[in-house]
């Protein structure tokens, strides 16, 4: 075993472009519960708990392509610690589609991005595939593997074997439940959401128990049909940012045109901003401020004097899209940059009492470890600015409010995954970052270990995985003492 001192990453002298590609180029490969073999550092004697991720990891059946980085069928990953060693399992969610399709060993539903094979006169007759490829939601008895556009998967927590829809004890088989659902921290109720089509869509508010069943719901109309996939919860608010992005509906009906390739973007509209109380789910607030678009919000909290403020990856238009679209080729060539910004809102009137830009450079995924003004924010970042073009994400980095941004670049040709902060009981200083990064040069999956507050110094462990784990969207960290 090598020394447990940090292992600093090594940047080449000429960058590798595109690697990434590779990862996605063939279907991921599951694997059983293996114990993983650790090949640099020590494994932290108190990581103790269990890592989940999840993300599209087969793009191709019958020799047809999906069209959208969104559409590839969902696989999950389960690491679990015990302090002295980590096991990993890796498996696809078995949705109907999946099934299906591997039983036909061709292409036979629509998805966000992707047209299902056949004449144009059939389209609006394919089903849309529920991917479940999206995030994870852990419950006391289950997993939940999530989508945008359907009921969640529930999954074995040990074993990721796929039981089935989730209905979260009253929703309807049609019922939306999109991907980023959160937890109270002082509660531990859950709060999500979901996306009802019509003339004009609807916003369909859920309140859960920490168990995971519907106890409330409330609804709040929208104009037209946005695209949402992320929300604000401050403590005792919600707050929604609808982008002006609007799908061109009959186009999209009719199988004329993808979901995706039908969703305009109209400046003109603004942005508009709803603040909704977490207790009636009712509408509180209303304002239009100038346009960007989100995928992702990071910390959030109710200030002492009362005002919400949350942080938000923005982008200036809906060119992500695209961009998202292309990594499904493996050639990227559509800039689309976001940089992290910060609100301060007043809840009575949803007017924006203050912004800045707390990183600017192109970031995503980010996720906080802490509950106020002085949370770390844990996200993915570019190797090198200005973006290199062609490449996903090749470093993670931290965001302390005092001291600003810290970087730990992962190598050229290497790829980390959005990055999970672990809280350590023993050390509450001393936080641990995991992170899943394929190596581009040597085509395997690792998964990293850093020290949340000593991420130049590199990994202080590295773990091998069995196969190749395609760069995944979203996952989940649970201690001995529940999930963070």
């Amino acid at each position: 075993m090598a020394s447990t001192a940090p292992l600093k990453a090594q940047p080449s002298a000429e960058p590798a472009t595109g690697l990434w590609a590779n990862a996605i180029a063939a279907p991921a490969i599951e694997f059983a519960a293996t114990p993983l073999t650790v090949l640099e550092g020590r494994l932290p004697t108190d990581l103790r708990g269990t890592l989940y991720r999840n993300g599209p990891a087969r793009f191709e059946r019958g020799g047809q392509r999906v069209s959208h980085w969104f559409d590839g069928d969902g696989a999950v990953l389960r690491v679990h610690f015990d302090g002295a060693a980590a096991v990993g399992t890796y498996r696809y969610v078995r949705t109907a589609g999946l099934i299906d399709e591997e039983a036909s060993d061709q292409c036979l539903y629509r998805g966000y991005g992707t047209l299902a094979p056949g004449p144009v006169w059939q389209q609006w007759q394919a089903k849309i595939k529920n991917a479940a490829n999206t995030s994870v939601l852990t419950l006391p008895d289950r997993l939940l593997a999530l989508w945008e556009g359907g009921l969640p998967h529930r999954l074995d927590l040990e074993t990721l074997e796929t039981v089935g829809l989730d209905d979260l004890q009253s929703l309807q088989a049609g019922d939306p439940f999109i991907a980023h659902p959160k937890r109270h921290p002082r509660t531990g109720k859950i709060f999500s959401f979901g996306m009802v089509p019509g003339g004009h869509a609807t916003l369909k508010l859920y309140r859960l128990s920490a168990a995971g069943a519907v106890e409330q719901t409330g609804t709040i109309p929208l104009t037209g049909i946005p695209l949402l996939h992320d929300f604000v919860l401050a403590d005792r608010y919600l707050v929604f940012c609808v982008s002006p992005v609007r799908l061109n509906p009959l186009p999209a009906l009719f199988g004329l045109q993808s979901f995706s390739a039908a969703l305009e973007w109209k400046p003109q509209l603004g942005t508009q901003v709803i603040v909704v109380d977490a207790d009636s789910l009712e509408a509180i607030a209303l304002n239009s401020v100038d346009p960007w678009y989100q995928w992702h919000f990071g910390h959030s909290y109710l200030d002492f004097d009362g005002t919400i403020v949350f942080d938000v990856v923005r982008y200036p238009d809906f060119a992500t899209n695209q961009q998202l679209k292309e990594v499904a080729s493996g050639q990227v060539s559509t800039p689309a940059d976001a940089q992290l910004w910060q609100y301060r809102l007043d809840p009575k009137t949803a007017k924006i009492l203050d912004q800045r830009c707390l990183i600017d450079r192109h970031c995503e995924f980010p996720i906080a470890l802490g509950s106020d003004e002085t949370a770390s924010t844990y996200l993915n970042v570019h190797r090198t600015v200005p973006t290199p073009p062609g490449e996903l994400f090749g470093a993670i980095a931290r965001f302390d409010p005092q001291t600003g941004l810290t970087v730990a670049d992962a190598g050229a040709g290497c790829y980390p995954s959005e990055p999970i902060p672990v809280e350590n009981a023993a050390n509450p200083q001393q936080p641990w970052v995991l992170t899943v990064v394929y190596d581009g040069h040597d085509h395997r999956s690792e998964l990293w270990v850093y020290g949340g507050h000593d991420l130049e110094a590199g990994p202080i462990c590295r773990l091998g995985l069995p196969s190749v784990v395609p760069p995944s969207f979203h996952g989940t960290w649970v201690s001995e003492y529940g999930a963070l």
